[in-house]
């Protein structure tokens, strides 16, 4: 399928594309098949690199891409699990996530690091001749911790002096494609008040149906429209045989054959990653899961990624024409899908007020404040101006303070707003454990934000707005012994426990054996503590193993038993 191209755009991209062609060698030696790509929306950021399908198994072998030596290395419960960062002398650095297990040079170095620090977390740089590696030399097994999903391995490429991930694509691996993005769904947002689309203020969200090689809107092309006007695309790509459903990564929006903007996933900052929330639908994000790029940009939004763009992307149908509207998407390989529908301008429509308790522009520091809540806003916290809402509801049982709705769960905060809630009613015994916990008024659950009582309030910092109020959390963490029954020993080769607290979150965790600091591996997503038996623990003899787990409001649980091996 061939588009309406201008050739300066097309020598961008090739230039872009010879310019990244380092040489290097696959990290697996199994085919590539992808199961996430760079740039894909993930919650508060993109993806920072390629998730690389291992057959759902843990084990196989993974490889230096290239000649360089191990800059860092990060085992963590959550995050990237256990990572490896290479160093490459043509100003690359591949970082390799969610492992199983380093190799052997490397794992017994952290072994002793985390013993050292006792600390199954640690965050390790050893010196640049410590671990050296060839291109194609094995360096670690694919895995499944941290964060991860389901067994596969993360593999990034970034460049090591600005540690920028760069997207992998863009490099000579051997990997098929030759299917165009698939599109779901059109948004048109109207972007001010006067705007509205078929005299309506609200977003419209509209299904698609593919014909004449582009999609159109289902059942109507030309909406009538009023004054500034931006639109969103819930679009998906698929690679060649392979139906997980990866992100765009190209994206042009044109008003009658002039280039309005566009945006390009070529390199990403992680100071950066956060304005995502600006950049996507966040509410549609919220309230289904839909992935949505817009095609105009907030006036808080700081992303690099936008190559050329007119008015921030937002035309203003106000001059009584037909308009007709392109977007385009592609992949790496110049796949390409097409969007193509007409806005008829119409004229303005007088809307009613919109009743709110403030006005918050989102260059400048904002203050609420009643006699029982107080939220303080940071300058450029915001992304747009905003009608702020407030509204106190019933104390919801278990609470101890009334519901506030504290604007709404569908507004985002690139900064951490500070909110005080008054505690006239929490008892002072429960001063010490209290804090701030959002409540789901579907499903009466609380959820905690955290924060500490201090001169009669209950104080936090929040990325979040919603529905809030004061609970407490004095139940200590549960403790399950899955390997060991009535000081029997139930699995001969390792100890493992389930762990989980209700409400404050899971704060640390130390195991002794024999009065010794014992290494157990965290794994939150399956609240699973696990120790395999090594040199540590003398067999042929009864030990003493005791356990204590501590909430973040500083409940205690502790296990203590008796085991033979």
């Amino acid at each position: 399928m061939k588009f309406f191209y201008t050739f300066v755009y097309l020598l961008f991209f090739f230039t872009n594309i010879v310019a990244q062609n380092a040489n290097f060698a696959p990290p697996v030696d199994i085919p590539i098949v992808l199961n996430g790509n760079f740039g894909e929306i993930r919650n508060n950021h993109f993806h920072a690199g390629i998730d690389i399908k291992t057959n759902g198994e843990t084990g196989l072998p993974v490889f230096a891409i290239e000649d360089g030596f191990v800059s860092r290395i990060s085992v963590s419960p959550s995050g990237y699990g256990n990572a490896l960062y290479i160093q490459h002398t043509n100003g690359y650095t591949s970082v390799y996530a969610h492992l199983e297990k380093f190799a052997d040079p490397i794992n017994n170095w952290v072994k002793t690091e985390q013993y050292r620090q006792k600390s199954f977390a640690v965050n390790l740089f050893p010196k640049p001749q410590q671990f050296v590696y060839k291109k194609g030399e094995q360096i670690a097994l694919s895995g499944n911790s941290g964060s991860s999903a389901g067994p596969h391995l993360h593999f990034e490429i970034r460049k090591t002096d600005t540690e920028s991930p760069v997207n992998p694509l863009l490099f000579k691996f051997d990997i098929k494609d030759n299917t165009r993005p698939v599109v779901e769904n059109l948004y048109i947002y109207p972007l001010a008040d006067s705007s509205h689309v078929a005299n309506n203020t609200q977003t419209k969200k509209i299904s698609l149906v593919y014909y004449n090689e582009a999609y159109h809107p289902k059942g109507i092309n030309t909406f009538d429209g009023y004054g500034q006007i931006g639109f969103g695309v819930d679009a998906i790509d698929y690679l060649d045989g392979n139906w997980s459903k990866c992100g765009i990564y190209q994206l042009e929006y044109w008003v009658d054959k002039q280039l309005i903007n566009s945006f390009r996933l070529n390199e990403l900052s992680y100071d950066e990653m956060r304005y995502i929330n600006s950049h996507t639908d966040y509410e549609a994000n919220i309230r289904d899961g839909s992935k949505v790029h817009k095609t105009y940009i907030e006036p808080g939004n700081k992303l690099s990624i936008y190559q050329q763009s007119k008015h921030s992307g937002i035309f203003n149908f106000n001059d009584g024409r037909r308009h007709t509207i392109e977007i385009f998407l592609y992949d790496t390989k110049m796949n390409a899908s097409k969007i193509e529908f007409t806005i008829k301008s119409g004229q303005a429509v007088k809307h009613k007020n919109k009743t709110t308790e403030a006005f918050f522009e989102h260059n400048k520091a904002n203050l609420f404040e009643t006699d029982e809540v107080c939220v303080s806003i940071p300058e450029n916290a915001l992304y747009t101006d905003i009608n702020f809402i407030y509204k106190k509801g019933k104390t919801p049982p278990g609470a101890y303070s009334p519901l506030y709705r504290i604007h709404n769960q569908y507004t985002p905060l690139h900064q951490q707003a500070s909110i005080s809630i008054d505690a006239k009613s929490l008892p002072e015994y429960l001063q010490k454990k209290s804090l701030i916990a959002l409540f789901d008024i579907k499903t009466s659950e609380f959820s905690s934000i955290g924060g500490n009582y201090k001169n009669g309030k209950v104080q936090t910092s929040s990325y979040q707005f919603g529905d809030m109020c004061i609970v407490a959390d004095t139940l200590a963490p549960d403790i399950q012994a899955l390997s060991i029954k009535d000081s029997q020993l139930m699995e001969q080769n390792r100890i493992r426990f389930k762990i989980s607290d209700k409400l404050s979150g899971i704060e640390s965790y130390e195991v002794e054996i024999d009065e010794k600091w014992i290494l157990f591996e965290y794994d939150p997503k399956r609240e699973l503590l696990e120790y395999t038996f090594d040199e540590h623990v003398q067999t042929g003899k009864t030990h003493t193993l005791k356990l204590v787990v501590t909430d973040k409001k500083e409940n205690i649980n502790t296990y203590e038993t008796e085991f033979y091996h």
